[in-house]
């Protein structure tokens, strides 16, 4: 009816849509490249390594981590990891530079490389690791290498990156926050035009973070009257809304960073933090195309240690400290 005047239009519409042909599969992900002038990513971090080995060990490389680091560079070789593993150490440097403590946890600790480069700070020398856990060649999964700063600077850490990459090609991850008994308890009362009172009558019965349906029980405790059809259908409705998707938050501190624009790829929007963006996109999903994801932590018990070492620095003269400059099982470090 619209188009009475135009009937071509709608013929041309018809044709337009048969040529598309588009899936979720057709989206190709591109890390961003991380090169050094002169060198190829493969070539700046088998650099680093070694580079960061002679520091590590400065008595002499142990022939059991030159196996190691040898090994596992033809691995992330194979598997063409090097720029994710370039962006990690860019931002643990950057990091450092400002004194901000930080270290990589996980699965990464079981990588000599990543000990090399400074991502991590246990020596694997230390102990018998699998760096397959880490990355395998059969499992065709993405290194996750998560790093945890401290908790009352990371904001420099995750401004440094938007500054780098720019919001058209960073943004944090979303997490979908799905109705639980209390929440869908609550909001269900109010649809149904229970007063206020009994709206949170009805969600404080509930006992934690219930993933538990509401039932009469908790209709009881909030003085409800079970028998009458408004409270069944409050409960019933209540039932039905349990692990539906509520509303987006921000992730943790996952970071997508790509080399095309980013808004090619998911949608972006801004977060309720000023200068913070973020997809619209959860870890599932992301896992689902392949796309990595840095995960930039925070952790107040950073924090206390580097208010600790600043304090041995102070009082004491200890010189600069880091986490891989602690003595080992020294009896004062646990005192």
């Amino acid at each position: 009816r619209l188009f009475r005047r135009h009937p071509e239009a709608i013929a041309n519409a018809c044709r337009f849509f048969e040529r598309l042909s588009f899936s979720l599969e057709d989206l190709q992900y591109q890390y961003p490249d991380e090169t050094v002038p002169g060198e190829t990513p493969t070539e700046t971090l088998r650099r680093i390594a070694w580079e960061g080995a002679a520091r590590r060990y400065p008595q002499g490389i142990p022939d059991k981590i030159r196996g190691q680091i040898d090994y596992e560079l033809a691995l992330i070789r194979q598997v063409e990891y090097e720029p994710y593993f370039l962006t990690v150490w860019d931002i643990v440097n950057h990091a450092r530079s400002l004194g901000i403590l930080c270290q990589g946890r996980g699965s990464a600790a079981n990588s000599t490389v990543c000990f090399c480069i400074g991502i991590t700070e246990v020596d694997p020398a230390l102990t018998d690791l699998l760096f397959e856990r880490f990355i395998s060649v059969e499992r065709r999964e993405p290194p996750d290498i998560d790093i945890d700063f401290e908790h009352e600077r990371r904001e420099e850490v995750i401004q440094y990156i938007y500054r780098k990459y720019g919001i058209e090609h960073a943004g944090l991850a979303a997490a979908v926050t799905t109705y639980r008994a209390r929440s869908a308890g609550r909001e269900t009362a109010k649809a149904f035009g229970l007063s206020e009172d009994q709206q949170s009558a009805l969600a404080g019965a509930v006992w934690g973070w219930s993933a538990s349906a509401l039932d009469a029980r908790e209709a009881k405790a909030a003085g409800l009257d079970v028998a009458d059809p408004t409270t069944r259908r409050v409960l019933d409705y209540a039932a039905m809304l349990m692990g539906f998707p509520r509303h987006l938050s921000q992730h943790s501190g996952g970071f997508v960073i790509t080399r095309d624009r980013l808004d090619e790829v998911v949608p972006i929007m801004p977060t309720a933090m000023p200068n913070r963006y973020q997809v619209e996109w959860d870890k599932d999903d992301l896992d689902a195309l392949g796309i990595l994801k840095i995960d930039i932590l925070a952790l107040g018990m950073l924090t206390c240690i580097a208010k600790a070492f600043g304090l041995l620095e102070r009082h004491y003269n200890s010189g600069p400290m880091s986490l891989a400059r602690i003595p080992i099982e020294r009896k004062s470090v646990y005192d």
